[in-house]
């Protein structure tokens, strides 16, 4: 694959204001931090819809109470997630998202059996796989941006709020970037029929990179010791299942016959299209923090 220079510019623009609303959202505070993280939970059912819609069309039949119930539904999700610093006049969103959620679960059923003529099973299974691709992972999300404390050598370490989605997000900026500039380079082998465009030597340089910077700027910039060792190991599981989600969401775009799924941002598509890696990587990094570092 030769190297692009009118697309790696174009790239690089959008990627460098995206990369700022991102940046600015996740380091600013807790709500600026679920704000962001809820626009994004929309913006990924809305295209998720979209493409199953492509893929079977009698999902494109489901009543405007499944379409949009549902998104909620994953909304309450997050908002289950959330921790006890989110509160609205003392009321804990948490708490909020936990009624609301069983609300859901009696209001969804009875809505589809009063407006929908035929009930179809594979479309509330599509709106299920939804709920566990796109709303969990987010919920997670935001149980990774709370604090958690990392003992280490005997000694305790307190990652403090943004910082593990801040690595994992930096360890797949880095994986995208430096995959796409080698595999642009020097890339000739495919990694997968589902995307002709990656290649096994990007893929590897991307993720070797990626692991690279992480652990250097946690030695050398924070100076976290041992604690480096475990931060490395976050951004090898991110960048690897990363890739993944990158493919998974390639062969759902390759089912509905479309190049992008939607058009958030110049070279780099919609919400999913931006997004995919993420919704893989964070319930396999929530899960190694839960296991190996607490």
């Amino acid at each position: 694959m030769a190297f692009n220079w009118q697309i790696f510019r174009t790239r690089t623009v959008t990627a460098i204001i995206f990369a700022a609303v991102m940046l600015t959202c996740l380091l600013w505070n807790h709500w600026s931090f679920f704000i962001l993280f809820s626009v994004i939970h929309f913006g990924c059912w809305k295209e998720y819809q979209k493409l199953i819609g492509l893929i079977d069309k009698d999902y494109q039949q489901i009543t405007p109470f499944h379409k949009y119930g549902i998104m909620l539904a994953g909304w309450c999700i997050i908002l289950s997630f959330t921790g006890d610093a989110y509160q609205i006049f003392g009321l804990r969103l948490h708490e909020l998202g936990w009624w609301m959620g069983l609300l859901f679960v009696f209001i969804l059923p009875i809505t589809e059996l009063l407006f929908t003529r035929h009930i179809r099973l594979k479309n509330i299974g599509y709106s299920i796989l939804g709920l566990i691709y796109i709303s969990m992972s987010w919920g997670l999300m935001m149980v990774l941006y709370g604090e958690f404390d990392i003992y280490v050598h005997d000694t305790t370490q307190v990652l403090r709020g943004h910082f593990i989605p801040l690595v994992i997000i930096s360890s797949i900026w880095i994986n995208d970037t430096m995959a796409y500039i080698v595999g642009s380079l020097i890339g000739k082998r495919s990694l997968s029929k589902i995307s002709p465009g990656k290649t096994w030597e990007g893929t590897i340089g991307g993720i070797i990179l990626s692991i690279a910077v992480v652990g250097l700027v946690s030695f050398y910039g924070f100076h976290f010791g041992g604690l480096t060792f475990y931060l490395i190991i976050m951004a090898a599981i991110t960048s690897i299942t990363g890739t993944f989600g990158d493919l998974l969401e390639s062969k759902l775009k390759r089912m509905a016959g479309v190049k992008d799924s939607g058009a958030l941002m110049p070279g780099h598509g919609g919400f999913l299209d931006r997004f995919d890696s993420l919704l893989l990587a964070t319930p396999f990094v929530w899960l190694f923090v839960v296991l190996f570092m607490q």
